[in-house]
C-alpha cells in the first residue's frame, strides 16, 4: 500500500517508538556563520561540524547582536548555541579586560552545570585568546576575586556567589555586552529569580541578552518581559519530550523487592548509570547499600564539600564509578557521555524534574533508557507525571531476576562482596557518643582503657556498655549508689531509668530540670545513659543524665548508626516516623 507524502507539518508525538521524520541538511555550516577560523578549527577537532537545531535556529540571530529567546529540551546543544556568539563579539576586541569589569556574563542555576559550561566553552575561546572562569560558590572566594583583578572575558556564574561579589565590589558589571542564562527556569524554581533581575538590572540596558530554557512557565515569561525587550524566539519542540532515541519505563515492583531490584540494575555491565533520589540521606542511604553488595556506587548531592563532588563525578566520568547516585540537584548539570540508563529511585516532584532528570540519557543523538521503580501506591502519580511530561511510558511488572528486568535494564546479580563505604569527611558532633579528646571507633566515652563496647567501663567491665560499679545491671548507665539510668527502685518502669514522681516515656533522668540531648549523649545499649560535658570530665560525677531521644530515633529509644538512621522515599530502607 502506497502512502501519499504530505507537506502538512506533524504534530510533535510522545510515543517513542514512532518512526522519526527525516532530518533536513542544515542550511549553514559553522563556517559560513562567520565564526572565527580558529573556533571552526577546533569545532572540528571534537567532531562537531554540523548544528544543532536550535545552533541552527538561533546562531544567526545572536551573532548579529539579537535577544535572544530559545527553548530547547536538555542535551540540545544550548551550550554553544549561546557561547559561540558570545566568544564571536569578544574576539573583536584588541585590548584586555579592565579589571573586576568582566566583557560577558553567563548565568546558571548550579554548580556542576558552571563547570560543564567552562568546559565547553573552553577550547574554543583558548583558541582566541579569551578567558572563561567561574565564579560559584563552594570554591575558594579570595581565589576568584585574584582572577577578575586580572581581567575576564566570560564570567560563568552562580547567582548566590556572584551577589557576593557584587556586594564587596569585587565584581562590576558595566561593561558586560551580553548576557545568557541558561537553563532559566531551574532558577525560578530554586527561587533565584530576586538575584537574577538584581544582576540584570545591574548589566547595560543596551547589552545582548540571550535566555535559554527546557520549559517557559509564568516566572519566566515575566523574566523575558521585563529584560528581553524585542526578542526572536526560536524553540525546537514544545517544552515536553520529543527525543525519539529515548525509551521510557515504569517498573512495577513489590514493596520487599525493590531493594533486590535497585541492586541488580546497578551491578548491571557495561555503560553508566545515574540513579535519582529525593533527598541527600537517601542517596547516602542507596550507595551505602549497594557498596554492601559489591556495586560501585557513590553519591552526589548538595551537602558534600565542592572538592569531593568534583572528585565524585570525575570519577563517574573516567569510567572508575559506573553508578552515580544523585539528587535533582545534579540533574542539571551533569553532561557525561555514556550514560545510558537513568533511573528513578523516588518519584520527582513535578514532570519538569522528570525530563532533566530524562535529560542525562540520550544527549546529542546518542541512545539511552529511563526507568523509574514504582511501588504499588506510587503508580497514579508516576503515569501522571510522564503523562504531563508528553512521554508514553510502557509498564511492565518486574521482580528480582525476572527476564523482562533482564532486557529493559541489562540487570544481573550483585557480587555480594562488599565494598569499603565510600570515604567523606565526618562532622565530630556526628559521632555516635562523647569520645572525648582522643575518640574510639566505638561511641561512647571510652576512658584511658577502651573496652570494645561503648562507655567508659571501669576495672570491672561488664557485657553491658556503661561502668557499672559493684551491683551491674542489664542496662547501661552507671548503676552504683547514685540511682541514675538502670536503676530502677522498688516500681521499676517499662523504659529503663530513674523516672522520679513524674515519670515520662522515654529513659534517663528525667527529674525538674529538663535536659538537652545533643548528638554527644552517651546512650548506652537502650538509648540510656550520660552526656559526658568536656574531654576532661572524666569521672561519674560529672556526667549528667540525657533527656528524651531525638526526633529522628525511633520510639524505642537506642543510638542508631548514620546509615540507620536514613530513611527516604520509596527505597526499602527503615521506616521514616511521622
Amino acid at each position: 500500500m502506497t502512502h501519499a507524502v504530505s507537506n502538512t507539518p506533524v504534530p510533535t508525538t510522545s510515543d517513542t517508538t514512532a518512526v522519526p521524520t527525516p532530518v533536513a541538511a542544515p542550511a549553514f555550516t559553522f563556517a559560513e556563520l562567520g565564526l572565527p577560523e580558529a573556533v571552526v578549527a577546533a569545532l572540528a577537532r571534537n567532531s562537531i561540524t554540523v548544528p544543532s537545531p536550535i545552533q541552527e535556529k538561533a546562531l544567526p540571530d545572536a551573532i548579529a547582536g539579537k535577544n535572544v529567546l530559545g527553548r530547547a529540551q536538555t542535551g540540545s546543544g544550548k551550550t554553544l548555541a549561546f557561547g559561540l556568539p558570545i566568544l564571536q563579539r569578544l574576539s573583536l576586541h584588541t585590548d584586555r579586560p579592565a579589571a573586576k569589569r568582566p566583557r560577558s556574563l553567563v548565568l546558571v542555576p548550579t554548580r556542576e552545570l558552571a563547570f560543564q559550561v567552562v568546559e565547553s566553552l573552553a577550547p574554543y575561546a583558548n583558541a582566541q585568546g579569551l578567558r572563561v572562569m567561574p565564579a560559584v560558590g563552594g570554591t575558594p572566594f579570595n581565589k576568584q576575586v585574584e582572577q577578575l583583578r586580572r581581567g575576564v572575558d566570560v564570567l560563568v556564574a552562580t547567582p548566590g556567589r556572584l551577589a557576593d561579589h557584587l556586594r564587596q565590589g569585587t565584581c562590576i558589571l558595566d561593561s558586560i555586552e551580553i548576557t545568557a542564562l541558561d537553563e532559566a527556569d531551574q532558577m525560578a524554581d530554586m527561587g533565584f529569580l530576586p538575584e537574577v533581575r538584581a544582576v540584570l538590572a545591574d548589566t547595560p540596558a543596551d547589552g545582548q541578552r540571550m535566555l535559554f530554557s527546557a520549559t517557559l512557565d509564568r516566572e519566566v515569561q515575566s523574566l523575558v518581559r521585563q529584560f528581553l525587550p524585542d526578542h526572536v524566539e526560536h524553540s525546537t519542540q514544545d517544552g515536553k519530550a520529543s527525543v525519539r532515541t529515548m525509551d521510557h519505563y515504569v517498573l512495577m515492583v513489590d514493596r520487599g523487592q525493590k531493594d533486590l531490584v535497585l541492586s541488580e540494575i546497578g551491578a548491571r555491565e557495561g555503560g553508566r548509570t545515574i540513579m535519582f533520589a529525593r533527598t541527600k540521606l537517601g542517596c547516602d542511604g542507596i550507595t551505602d547499600r549497594l557498596r554492601a553488595l559489591g556495586i560501585a556506587a557513590e553519591s552526589l548531592h548538595g551537602g558534600k564539600a565542592q572538592n569531593q563532588r568534583t572528585r565524585v563525578l570525575e570519577r563517574f566520568k573516567n569510567g572508575r564509578t559506573p553508578v552515580l547516585v544523585a539528587t535533582d540537584v545534579a540533574a542539571r548539570g551533569i553532561h557525561v557521555d555514556g550514560i545510558d540508563l537513568v533511573v528513578h529511585v523516588d518519584p520527582p516532584a513535578d514532570h519538569k524534574d522528570y525530563l532533566h532528570r530524562a535529560g542525562r540519557t540520550a544527549r546529542a543523538g546518542e541512545k539511552g533508557t529511563v526507568v523509574a521503580i514504582v511501588l504499588p501506591n506510587q503508580r497514579r502519580q508516576v503515569l501522571r507525571l510522564t503523562g504531563m511530561a508528553g512521554v508514553k511510558a510502557t509498564a511492565v511488572n518486574v521482580s528480582p531476576g525476572s527476564a523482562e528486568l533482564n532486557s529493559i535494564t541489562g540487570a544481573k546479580k550483585p557480587t555480594g562482596e562488599p565494598l569499603r563505604a565510600e570515604s567523606a569527611p565526618r562532622d565530630r558532633n556526628s559521632r555516635p557518643g562523647y569520645q572525648g579528646s582522643n575518640p574510639r571507633s566505638s561511641g561512647g566515652y571510652q576512658g584511658s582503657n577502651p573496652r570494645s563496647s561503648g562507655g567508659y567501663q571501669g576495672s570491672n567491665p561488664r557485657s553491658g556498655g556503661g561502668y557499672q560499679g559493684s551491683n551491674s545491671r542489664s542496662e547501661g548507665g552507671y548503676q552504683g549508689d547514685r540511682p541514675r539510668t538502670g536503676y530502677q527502685g522498688s516500681n521499676p518502669r517499662s523504659s529503663g531509668g530513674y523516672q522520679g514522681s513524674n515519670p515520662r516515656s522515654e529513659g534517663g533522668y528525667q527529674g525538674d530540670r529538663p535536659r538537652r540531648t545533643d548528638s554527644s549523649s552517651y546512650r548506652g545499649s537502650e538509648g540510656r545513659g550520660y552526656e559526658g560535658r568536656s574531654s576532661d570530665n572524666r569521672g561519674s560525677d560529672n556526667r549528667r543524665p540525657a533527656s528524651a531521644p531525638r526526633q529522628d530515633e525511633h520510639r524505642s529509644g537506642g543510638f542508631r548508626s548514620r546509615t540507620d538512621r536514613r530513611s527516604y522515599d520509596g527505597f526499602e530502607g527503615p521506616a521514616r516516623s511521622h
